[in-house]
């Protein structure tokens, strides 16, 4: 019996533990699964400027949304040996004409019902405007669910404008209304809208004045209001359903690029969860992750490659704060 009783209770052993790891497994798929809906591949149309050495424009935002799993189809503006931010550099703008038939080719493949968002920056010669525009509405007739995301590369508080003086009001009058998502740093927000940002306050007011002109969205980067924490800077995004502010300690540095981190970055998460409030955390927590490895090893180029896991997993999580 003692035998007989030994065999049964190994025998049900044995289901139990299969069982256990059969439901581990299933665990297991289920996790991936969701992470796998989390994670839903999506094609983004770049129109930016590129740089051979280091990392603004396109040469910026293209990997960072590849490493978080988008499908990215880059078009240069200009061709460059590195950004202007060294004072001299070879290369040239490229003319509209040619970012058209870069853009014309990809229509004949019949791919422009496959993207879902459309992303634009620095824009090197004033004529590109007319091709952005044109592309936005060519891509929507064809997949009406597309989103066309603004970066307004105009200049900073500290540099002033360094574009061309047309560029700012083709930005203004043309492009900005027919985006649904801009990302502004408080400089371009000021000039887009006639409302100085400074405060909390009146960084919301200039936001709704943007909003007013078109985009649905708003994302307002290197918020440096006179009453914070000098030792901090924040973010601002806003939608039809409310703002939020980030808050990350403020590293008192300049590197070229990472405003087009940024905005490729909260493109990127926001066309996948259309949740502003997440997008803005993974977004100011990846990109304080970069500047924050980038000034560690004093590096004047943004170490995007070093840095791209936490692209997709961050070292620290920022809280986002629902301010309206």
């Amino acid at each position: 019996m003692l035998i007989k009783d030994s065999i049964t209770l190994f025998f049900y052993g044995c289901l139990w533990f299969g069982a256990w790891e059969a439901s581990k497994s299933a665990s297991k798929a289920l996790l991936f699964i969701a992470k796998t809906v989390m994670i839903r591949t999506m094609t983004i149309l770049s129109i930016q400027s590129h740089v051979s050495y280091g990392h603004v424009g396109n040469s910026a935002a293209v990997f960072p949304l590849q490493r978080i799993g988008h499908e990215v189809w880059p078009v240069h503006t200009v061709n460059f040996s590195n950004h202007t931010g060294y004072g001299e550099w070879g290369g040239e703008l490229i003319p509209a004409t040619q970012v058209k038939n870069v853009i014309d080719g990809i229509k004949a493949r019949g791919a422009f019902a496959n993207i879902e968002a459309i992303v634009s920056g620095y824009q090197g010669g004033s004529d590109i405007a007319d091709v952005i525009i044109d592309t936005v509405a060519q891509v929507k007739a064809e997949n009406p669910h597309a989103v066309y995301a603004c970066d307004p590369v105009m200049g900073n508080a500290k540099s002033g404008c360094f574009v061309s003086d047309l560029i700012p009001p083709l930005l203004r009058d043309k492009v900005v209304p027919v985006a649904d998502i801009i990302t502004p740093n408080q400089f371009e927000l000021s000039y887009l809208t006639g409302v100085e940002a400074s405060t909390i306050d009146s960084t919301l007011a200039a936001v709704e004045a943007a909003r007013a002109m078109g985009p649905h969205t708003v994302l307002v980067t290197s918020v440096l209001r006179p009453d914070r924490d000098e030792n901090t800077i924040e973010m601002i995004a806003v939608n039809d359903n409310g703002a939020w502010k980030v808050q990350t300690p403020f590293i008192n540095t300049k590197r070229n690029g990472s405003g087009d981190v940024t905005a490729a970055l909260f493109t990127g998460h926001y066309i996948r969860s259309n949740d502003a409030a997440d997008a803005l955390a993974r977004t100011a927590s990846a990109v304080y992750d970069l500047i924050e490895l980038t000034h560690a090893r004093d590096s004047r180029e943004l170490l995007l490659i070093d840095a791209q896991d936490r692209f997709a997993e961050p070292q620290l999580q920022f809280k986002v704060e629902k301010i309206a």
